[in-house]
């Protein structure tokens, strides 16, 4: 009697949690087929006029933030139920004792469906390498993780098209396994700080459990996703299209075209040079990427500015530095930046 009671409880609060969830996607999709009538509603509510540069900047403004803010809530609601079946010790136990090659191919294709960035990039380096995982592996999933996230080939998809969107994530797959590949055949090891060499000599076995879940708390962790991934990136994502506005409504043509054309051979290092000290994620400088593009900056220069902004920022570098001596640092970044300059090339080359 307790179990069919307990059942009968579950199985309302799925209902439940199903019936909330139609009923926001329902709202969701209103208000995203409504937007460019938003926009220009508000653009006649002011009085401002698009044909001015500032009418044309505050049009974009008023469109991009609230497409950007509902396409992150909707991909990152779908991928925090996704990321319930996905854990930390999951992942690990999938990755550990994974040879060379395979591992790399593993590693990066991980990182795509997990929750990781850069932030969280010291803790799981320390939890992969105990558990067994392999230095190059490793660096496969910690450049694929930030760079090739769920938030960042939606917002491609949405802004771009399938396309584009494919080939960066292909391009980026190339650049964590290829990365991962050659610090791994480098043996660099010994670069590893001296206190994270000793952990990794005791090396703890990877778990593979992982919490059954009913759906009402998978679609509750979603929720949670939502509230934690996007109450923490909004205000780079009104920055971002801010900044993407005075590009799109200020910035003359020809200028961009001359500084990040395809024409200019060395517009794609000095793109990866100028992202590298910044510091954001993909929510906040896609529309800075969109901006850009609109006024005649080069795609692969554009893209090899972005992956650089998420996979080689300054803070990573120095979040890495805890448990990596200079030299392998040096290393993974170069490598990184060489593959970041190859898409970049690609990119212009082919699109």
């Amino acid at each position: 009697m307790k179990n069919i009671d307990q059942k009968t409880t579950q199985s309302s609060g799925i209902l439940k949690s199903g019936a909330i969830v139609v009923s926001a996607a329902f709202v969701w999709f209103l208000l995203y087929s409504n937007l460019e009538w938003f926009a220009t509603f508000s653009l006649q509510f002011t009085g401002i006029t698009k044909a001015s540069r500032f009418g044309d900047a505050f049009y974009f403004f008023i469109y991009e933030v609230p497409k950007v803010l509902l396409l992150l809530t909707g991909v990152v609601f779908v991928m925090g139920i996704v990321h319930t079946f996905v854990s930390p010790e999951r992942t690990r136990a999938m990755l550990s004792g994974r040879r060379t090659g395979v591992g790399n191919v593993m590693a990066a294709t991980l990182g795509i469906v997990t929750p990781f960035c850069s932030c969280s990039a010291v803790p799981l380096f320390i939890g992969f390498l105990q558990a067994g995982v392999p230095l190059g592996v490793t660096f496969s999933f910690l450049i694929s993780s930030p760079m090739i996230n769920e938030v960042a080939l939606a917002l491609l998809f949405g802004m771009f098209g399938w396309k584009v969107a494919l080939l960066y994530m292909g391009m980026g797959l190339m650049i964590a396994i290829f990365s991962g590949l050659v610090i791994g055949k480098l043996r660099m090891e010994r670069y590893l700080e001296d206190w994270v060499q000793k952990l990794q000599e005791n090396k703890v076995s990877a778990s593979d459990d992982c919490e059954v879940m009913s759906w009402a708390l998978r679609l509750r962790e979603g929720g949670s996703h939502v509230r934690e991934i996007v109450g923490k990136v909004w205000l780079y994502i009104v920055l971002g299209v801010g900044l993407g506005a005075g590009i799109h409504g200020y910035v003359p043509e020809n200028f961009m075209a001359s500084l990040m054309g395809k024409s200019v051979w060395w517009s794609v290092p000095v793109a990866v040079l100028i992202g590298v000290p910044m510091y954001s994620n993909a929510a906040g400088i896609l529309p800075i990427v969109q901006a850009l593009l609109g006024k005649g900056a080069a795609l692969g220069t554009v893209m090899a500015f972005m992956m650089s902004v998420i996979a080689l920022s300054a803070p990573e570098m120095i979040i890495l530095r805890k448990v990596l001596k200079p030299q392998l640092i040096a290393v993974f970044a170069g490598v990184v930046a060489v593959g970041i300059m190859l898409v970049g090339y690609v990119f212009n080359l082919f699109l």
